[in-house]
This record gives C-alpha cells, structure tokens and sequence, in this order.
C-alpha cells in the first residue's frame, strides 16, 4: 500500500517546465545539414510526403506529458524485492488505480487488481481457481486492465505503443485499446471480441499482455544508480532482468566494477568477488549462476586451513541456517581466498606507486613470533596469525598451490558464458555518470579536498578536472575489457575504483579489510570518508558541482546512493535544499537495521520529484498468496507548476534536431538538390 505524504522538503518553485519554454518548430540558427547527410537522410524518408509526415508526428510528440522516469539503487543482491519495485513502478501503478477506479472499488479489490498486473501468470490462475463465476471474472478484469492501459499508454505516441504489443495478440489489443466502444458501430465488435476471448479460453494471453504493457508504459526509463552486486543472493538474477527491460542505463557502483574487473581477468577483483560471496554464504552465487566452480578452492582450503577453526571468517547468515560442516568449509575457503588476495593486492600496490596506497602494505609488517602486527611504531595483537602460506621474505608472492588456484579461478571468471554476458552489459549501457533531463547521476561522490573544493587529478602527466577525470577512468575500463588481455593496465585501475582512496565510486580514504579480520583494536577500522560528504549539504558546494558537468544550478539536481541514509536516526535523504537526493535506504537487509527502512526510490514524472521510502518485503510467493504489497509512503519532494512535456526534456531536444534535419530535406526536395525517390 502506498501513502502521499506532502511536505515542504526542497525547493517547491518547480522545475524547469514553470520557467522555460522550448522551440516547437525544430526552426534553429546555423548551417544546415550538409548534402551528403541529407541524401542518407532520404534513405529513411524518400519522398516530400514521407518527411512531412514525420515532422507533423514528431511535432506533436512535443507535446505529451514527459515520460516517468524511475531511480533506484544499492539493489546488492535483493532481487525479490527489486523484482516487485520494478512491476509496480514503485507504486505508480497502484496509484493509477487508485485514480481510476476511487470509489467504483473497494481497496482489497483494488490491491487484487494491482496484485494482478504485478503477476499475471501466476495470479490469473490463482483467480480463476478461485471464482464461481469464470466469465464474469474476465469481463471485468478486462474492462478494469484496458482503463488502465489506456491511460497509462496516453502518455505515448500510438506508434510506439503498437510497437509493444507481442506478435499474436497485436490485433486484439489494438482493437480494445481503440476508445470507441460507446460509439454505435463499434460496441458490438468490442463485444465479440470479449465473447471470443471467454469462449475459446484465451483470457490468460490477452490479461498477460495488457498488465505487461501497463507495467512497461508506467515508466518511461529506469535508471540503476549502482551497486546490483554483493551481500544479497541474487544480483545475476537482477542483472538478467535489468538486460531485459526496455529502457534502462546503469551507473556503476564499487560493488559493480569489481566484478566487471573480475569478470576482464583482475585477479585483485577476482578474489575480491569470491571473498564477499564467501562473506555472505552465497557460494551458489558463483558456482550456479555463473557457473564458476568452487572445488579448486575447496580443495586448497581444506588441506592448507583443515585443522584452522578459521573463526574470524565465518560467513554471516542470513534465512535458513546452514549445517556447521558446510558453514566450517565457507570459512575456511573465505580465509584462503582473503590471503591470496591481500597477497595480489600487494603485488599491485607496488607495481602501481601513483595509487598511492602503500598503507594498504600490510602483510611484510606481520611479526609471526608475537602474532601481532608492527605500524607506525605501534604494536598490535593479531586475532588469527595462522598463514601457512605466507613467506616473510616475500609475502606477496601466492605459493605453488595457490597461484595454481588462482589461475583456475581465472579461467573459469573468462569462460562464464552469463557472467561475460552481464558484464558486456554493464561496460557497454553503464557509466561512470549520466547527466539526463537536468539531474547529475553517480554512484558514490565527486572527490573533494579538505577545504570542500573539487579536487583536481593527473593520469599519466594529464591534468583533468574531476569531469575529466571520471570520463578517462570510464574510457580505461572499458578498453580494458573490450581490447585488453588479462595483462592489460586497465585492470589495476578497474582495482583502485573499487577501493582506492580517490575512487568515485568509492569516496573513502582506504578499505580496511585486513584490520578488520585481523586486528581487534576498532580504532584501526576507521575508514574516512571523502570531504565531499561533509560538504554535500551545502548548496553552493552542488551547484557548483552542478556547474562542473555543464548543468544549469537552477531546477538541476544530483541524485546518488552508496551510503545508507540513516532515517532511523533523522537522517533526511533530502540534502543542499532539495539539490541533492540519496537514494541509498537499505535495499541490502545487511543494512536494514542502521537505515530502519528497507530502501528508497525515486520517480521524476511530469508532475514533479516524488521519493517513495519502502518497508521490508516478505516475498514473492506472499505477496501473492494473500494479495499483499510493498508498504511505501510517497514524499513529493518537487511540484511543477505546469505539467513538463516531452519538449521540456532531453529527448524533446532531441526530437527538435530531428525535425530541424528533416524541414532541411524537405527543402532540398522542394528546390531540387535531391530527387524523391
């Protein structure tokens, strides 16, 4: 169930479609589209008819309310949850029923119809089952869907929407959506066709595809602000849904490109993915969703750590306990790949001196006769200094056995037909940032200095501006995995963006992974965090971010996620007067009980910003059982005065261009520099 709750949190004057107007000709100065383009152009539209007919459509397009755009992220694995958020539109669709349908239903009646559209292959055979009266059932259920489907389709060009219906029941959808059912000559067929439907058993098919194209015209665009990996169960299963959805772009998260460098061949990131799957017990992540077998492994840990109760690295469990064998195997399999990985991270550190990591060097400084650790002059006791694997003389270096492990692991990362499949994905629809519609998307922060000025940066002799800076280290990734081997440079940075100190996607001074196994003194746990996010709540610190990434202050926004509001302890996602929103409430559970929600997510529609605040979700299976939904309360964060349009957007500008190239062609046409063809 969702609550609209009103409040006068950030700026209520509007957004840009209150104080701007925008060009409905496509008319533009400059010179027009070269000869050469125009002649392909007319490939696409080969006669005068054919570009007028595009321009007059497209003008019009202009007009419609702009699209529903929806942003989530730190999904870490919660894929039921993200699977119910995705189908309701974060509530969008219930709240179109409750629109449509405010005193004609009763509210179980409204949550069934929502249940409906959620799960129409599994809730329409729960349905059936269930009432005395199949034909009955379908005839309303079909009138409720095909309102709900026109007006959630009314926001789209025809032509667009068409394109959506599935091959065998196009004409049939055409035909309901069509509203000229009252009219004389089209109320009988209208009837036929529901007749037609009952009488031949083809009810299943025809609801399916009406609640999917509701579900697919709720929102206009989902973006995923990072981090789909770690901590939850099933992030392949996300990343399966996310390749499928219709419209969607990603911007990465540390938790996400640490298995996009796993996946190009970074050992570093390798045993990084395995480790944190360890962490939380999801072995099945790993050798059942992408298919990366854990014996080799297995094996090693057995014999190197088969008499180590290895009890600082017993995975955290979350649902069905697991008997203590297997849990004792987790642990001893977490601690041999965390060696090796301190090991390779070593190698790495050192053979990259601009990272500037040398205090992430820590196994040399190991004292194997006091079991405790030299640092900066200062002794620490160690909680486990069983590494049997660990040569003093060169600690970086993997032993037979484990370098033997490593390249095994490697193989079998390289080879995973469904791994190589998400992560192609995330390289080639992701970024490091998207500028979309006036808002700034990124995952994490933009470095700052302690003075709260952007920090400037240097790759290669290069100096770059932090906009710079982000586009080469995206520019380096991607090479890295598109062009490069498993020795390809690219990987170490792939490395720092998950863990180093100026890492956008990171924004701490350091990961504190070896003290956290190892040392029991908290003090060394301490992880800081980048200036930015102290200064993050100062106005003119983000419109002057705003600025750096070519966006106008007024009406513009950044919209990121990667540390937890804590609203249990009156943190507001809100921060800068409404400039900058975090959407980061707690999808993971491992975060649940610091945020005590269990996630955000925000919807930017033509009426404004909404930010919809969830409760936990119990299941699927549930929600469908007993017609049950995701709780959630709706905060409008921003209202337009006027409703935005299309031409108000990214891709109203878009279209602008289109019908400024096609007036040029009909112009060519006209004066005879091109022939219709």
């Amino acid at each position: 169930m969702s609550a609209i709750i009103h409040t006068q949190t950030g700026t209520q004057s509007g957004t840009q479609s209150d104080t701007q107007t925008y060009s409905k000709s496509g008319d533009r100065a400059g010179a027009p589209p070269d000869e050469a383009y125009l002649r392909l152009l007319s490939r696409h539209y080969p006669t005068i008819r054919d570009a007028s007919g595009e321009i007059v459509q497209l003008s019009a397009t202009l007009e419609l309310p702009k699209g529903t755009e929806h942003f989530i992220t730190d999904l870490h694995g919660e894929y039921e949850p993200f699977e119910h958020v995705l189908r309701s539109g974060s509530g969008s669709i219930k709240r179109r029923i409750d629109e449509t349908f405010r005193d004609e239903l009763s509210e179980q009646e409204k949550q069934n119809l929502a249940t409906l559209i959620y799960y129409p292959e599994k809730k329409i055979r729960l349905r059936l089952q269930n009432t005395t009266d199949r034909a009955a059932w379908i005839r309303k259920t079909l009138d409720h869907l095909i309102r709900i489907c026109r007006e959630t389709t009314s926001k789209y060009p025809r032509d667009r929407v068409k394109k959506a219906f599935p091959a065998g029941e196009a004409a049939i959808l055409e035909e309901l959506l069509i509203v000229q059912e009252h009219l004389p000559n089209r109320k009988h067929l209208y009837r036929r066709l529901v007749d037609s439907i009952i009488e031949i058993h083809h009810e299943e098919p025809v609801i399916t595809a009406l609640c999917r194209l509701i579900q697919r015209f709720s929102i206009a665009r989902l973006h995923v602000v990072g981090d789909v990996y770690d901590r939850g169960p099933g992030p392949h299963i996300i990343m399966d849904k996310l390749i499928d959805h219709h419209s969607v772009d990603f911007q990465w998260g540390n938790h996400d490109i640490v298995w996009m460098g796993a996946a190009a061949g970074s050992d570093a990131c390798i045993c990084n993915a395995v480790r944190v799957s360890l962490r939380y017990a999801h072995m099945e992540i790993l050798e059942n969703g992408y298919g990366i077998p854990m014996l080799p492994l297995a094996s090693l840990a057995m014999e190197l750590y088969g008499d180590d109760p290895c009890e600082r690295f017993y995975p955290k469990l979350s649902g069905s306990e697991r008997p203590e064998s297997e849990r004792l195997l987790m642990a001893r399999m977490h601690k041999a790949i965390t060696i090796m990985q301190m090991k390779l991270e070593g190698q790495l550190i050192l053979r990259r001196p601009e990272f500037r990591m040398e205090d992430r060097l820590l196994l040399d400084k190991i004292d194997p006769d006091l079991g405790a650790l030299r640092l900066d002059g200062k002794l620490y006791p160690m909680l486990d200094h069983h590494f049997p694997t660990l040569n003093p003389l060169n600690p970086w270096t993997l032993s037979d056995q484990e370098q033997e492990v490593m390249e095994k692991l490697r193989l079998s990362f390289r080879n995973s037909e469904k791994l190589q499949k998400h992560a192609r994905f995330l390289f080639s629809k992701g970024s490091m940032y998207l500028v979309s519609n006036s808002n700034l998307l990124y995952h994490a922060c933009i470095p700052m200095e302690e003075d709260g000025t952007l920090k400037s940066f240097e790759i290669g002799g290069e100096p770059l501006t932090p906009r710079d800076y982000m586009d080469r280290l995206e520019q380096i990734a991607r090479e890295a995995y598109f062009t490069g081997g498993t020795s390809h440079p690219g990987l170490d940075w792939i490395w720092y963006l998950w863990c180093g100190p100026d890492s956008p996607l990171f924004g701490k001074d350091k990961m504190a992974t070896f003290e956290r196994y190892f040392l029991a003194d908290k003090s060394t746990h301490k992880e800081i965090m980048n200036p930015y996010y102290s200064f993050r709540t100062e106005p003119g610190v983000i419109d002057h971010i705003l600025s750096e990434f070519g966006l106008e202050t007024k009406g513009a926004h950044i919209i990121n996620g990667h540390v937890p509001v804590k609203v249990k302890g009156g943190e507001s996602p809100v921060k800068a007067d409404g400039k900058l929103l975090v959407i980061d409430g707690g999808f993971a559970k491992a975060y649940q009980n610091t945020t005590g929600i269990a996630g955000y997510t925000l919807l930017f529609n033509s009426y404004g910003l909404l930010l919809v605040s969830h409760q936990p979700f119990d299941s699927i299976r549930k929600a469908l059982a007993e017609g049950l939904d995701l709780h959630s309360e709706t905060t409008i964060i921003e209202n337009n005065r006027a409703r935005m349009r299309i031409g108000h957007t990214d891709e109203g500008e878009g279209i602008r261009e289109k019908i400024w190239e096609l007036k040029a062609l009909l112009e060519a046409y006209r004066s005879g520099i091109i022939k219709e063809s």
